[in-house]
């Protein structure tokens, strides 16, 4: 197993395991399958695992494994604070408090705030105490670091990264989304200021394995280097030495085991640039079908009324390869997650976005087609409830 250094220069395997798609039996997890596949992972040298408060039974799960095995004190635990359930200041240590019960530890090695959306969510965190509740866990060592894990744009991204000293944070980045979400543009941002940079949907829910349409499997069946498409995928990630862990959701022996093989050799800069080829033909075959021809180059940005463009255009683009539920899932994560709305509604049509476009899209047109597509009832549904989740 290869490692990278978190901030403090502690090693963290370059793959990480993802616990929240452990097998599941008549609804819950099955503890034995899930033992099998930590410890194999563990074996090989695995030392980072992520977890959540809100994936059901994974925290529970991991801590049973790792104190009948043994090897709490070998590993580190990556879990998360779920702010948007917080609704008042001794909340944080409640939930904070079940999680390491739940865990069977006295600490917590890398702590997220789960999903965080823009800088007025963590404000709101800031003025129900936040800040001093973070020291005092840092200070006793109940909390070794703190992190951030986030969906949504690039330029939130960069600004979320000033408003704490994090330790480290966790984005959704893969070949597919390296012009969109934080993207390549967030990833440099956060090495820069030091931070190290765990990888969430390297695979994409599977879409860039099971999910690949039968010509972007062609194009991988043809290249000069045989490789399966998780090992692309893999291979991409850790060619860039920014990325420090990528996390794999490994719920069977044969998938560890690969993941493994593919963790031994991958090493930064050796992708070649026929390889980064391939990649990109597998991109546009991907793409075949998409609704509008936009690269996430970003060019259109900002907008005056705080329109995603880029962002907006690519979770419409998933319509057709991903289906509706996918496609809305991700149009509300970056538009409605937050507390300004940042989809096409705000746009005024004032055309200064397609002045700058490289590719020529008529994007007042293109927006007015994606909040036609998008904005349903079940997107409507949701910004009405999530004032009340969230407690803007």
């Amino acid at each position: 197993m290869q490692y990278r250094s978190d901030r403090y220069g502690n090693p963290i395997s370059v793959l990480g395991y993802g616990c929240m798609r452990f097998t599941q039996t008549a609804g819950k997890i099955d503890i034995d399958k899930a033992e099998q596949e930590i410890m194999e992972a563990f074996h090989a040298g695995v030392n980072y695992f992520d977890t959540a408060y809100v994936y059901p039974g994974s925290e529970a799960a991991l801590g049973q494994i790792l104190a009948r095995n043994h090897i709490r004190d070998q590993v580190n635990i990556a879990t998360k604070l779920p702010h948007y359930l917080i609704k008042k200041p001794d909340s944080m240590e409640t939930y904070f408090a079940e999680e390491l019960r739940r865990l069977q530890t006295d600490h917590v090695d890398y702590y997220l705030m789960h999903m965080l959306t823009d800088t007025k969510t963590w404000e709101r965190l800031v003025e129900l105490g936040i800040l001093p509740w973070l020291e005092e866990k840092k200070k006793s060592g109940a909390i070794r670091q703190v992190g951030f894990s986030y969906h949504g744009n690039s330029d939130m991204f960069c600004k979320l990264l000033e408003v704490y000293d994090w330790d480290f944070c966790q984005i959704q980045y893969n070949y597919l989304d390296e012009n969109s979400q934080a993207g390549t543009t967030g990833l440099h941002r956060a090495a820069e200021k030091g931070l190290p940079v765990i990888i969430m949907e390297p695979l994409r829910g599977g879409r860039l394995t099971n999910g690949l349409p039968g010509s972007a499997k062609k194009v991988m069946e043809r290249a000069h280097v045989e490789r399966t498409p998780a090992q692309w995928a893999f291979s991409w990630l850790w060619d860039q030495k920014e990325v420090t862990c990528v996390l794999s959701g490994m719920n069977s022996l044969e998938m560890v085991r690969e993941n493994v093989r593919t963790a031994d050799s991958a090493r930064a800069g050796s992708f070649t640039e026929e390889d980064r080829t391939v990649l990109r033909r597998v991109v546009d075959a991907i793409n075949e079908n998409m609704k509008v021809g936009c690269t996430g180059c970003r060019y259109c940005m900002p907008c005056p009324r705080g329109v995603d463009i880029p962002g907006t255009f690519a979770a419409y683009n998933r319509l057709s390869s991903d289906g509706y539920w996918k496609a809305l899932a991700e149009y509300f994560m970056i538009t409605g997650v937050r507390r300004d709305y940042t989809g096409p509604g705000n746009c005024i049509g004032c055309g200064k976005c397609e002045q700058h476009c490289p590719q020529h899209i008529s994007i007042r047109e293109e927006l007015k087609n994606a909040k036609k597509a998008m904005e349903g009832l079940p997107y409507q549904a949701g910004r009405r409830v999530l004032p009340y989740i969230m407690r803007y």
